[in-house]
């Protein structure tokens, strides 16, 4: 190693990959934005049929999911697989395996879409996607109105967790975030995402290490 001058060192020799903090597996710095149903399904295991959904018309394959979500990453340029692995885990947890994408508990009208966005937050993302521009005119600001139309396309549904996380989070989370340790996922649930990160959201989390990390 010592042959190689810092430049060269860049050039030729990729990022070396940073140890997953359960040991379940490694995440690459950066990466491909493309996600695939079978690692869908290792971090959200029932996402595998859509049989007998709990709320009819909500529920999305892990097909369906990997499809959309690879299209978010694309879309708002996350390529580091720490933060691909909290963004999903997050979006797996609060949709029940993508079984969900609209509140029903206790059912606070207009949080939804597959990262269960507030109705604030909803609003501020269905503003930033142009071709919803008409349309958010004849909602006239109503949350639930708000919310159809971001649940209607599986793009726009999937795609909440990505652009929370370009948009809404600060530069010290997110840098914290993309080392890759549990520290960082702590910080992005806590002080970004605002809510607890206790061990059933944990659960997820490492999932998804495990799955992004293969």
């Amino acid at each position: 190693m010592k042959t190689f001058s810092l430049t060269s060192f860049l050039l030729f020799i990729p990022l070396l990959a940073s140890a997953s903090p359960t040991g379940q597996g490694q995440l690459q710095t950066r990466g491909s934005t493309q996600i695939t149903s079978e690692q869908i399904q290792i971090i959200a295991p029932t996402s595998n049929t859509c049989a007998n959904p709990p709320a009819v018309g909500e529920c999305a394959t892990s097909d369906s999911a990997a499809s959309s979500i690879s299209k978010s990453f694309q879309t708002y340029g996350v390529t580091n697989k720490a933060e691909q692995a909290a963004v999903i885990g997050l979006m797996a947890f609060e949709s029940g395996d993508f079984k969900y994408n609209k509140n029903h508990f206790p059912g606070v009208a207009g949080q939804g879409t597959r990262n269960m966005q507030s109705p604030t937050f909803n609003a501020k993302y269905a503003a930033s996607i142009p071709a919803l521009a008409d349309s958010l005119k004849t909602v006239n600001g109503d949350p639930a109105g708000t919310l159809d139309l971001l649940r209607a396309v599986p793009d726009y549904d999937f795609g909440s967790g990505a652009w929370f996380l370009t948009t809404q989070c600060n530069a010290s989370v997110r840098s914290q975030l993309q080392q890759g340790s549990q520290a960082g996922w702590e910080a992005f649930i806590t002080s970004c995402v605002g809510t607890a990160a206790n061990d059933d959201r944990k659960a997820y989390w490492n999932r998804a290490v495990q799955a992004l990390g293969q």
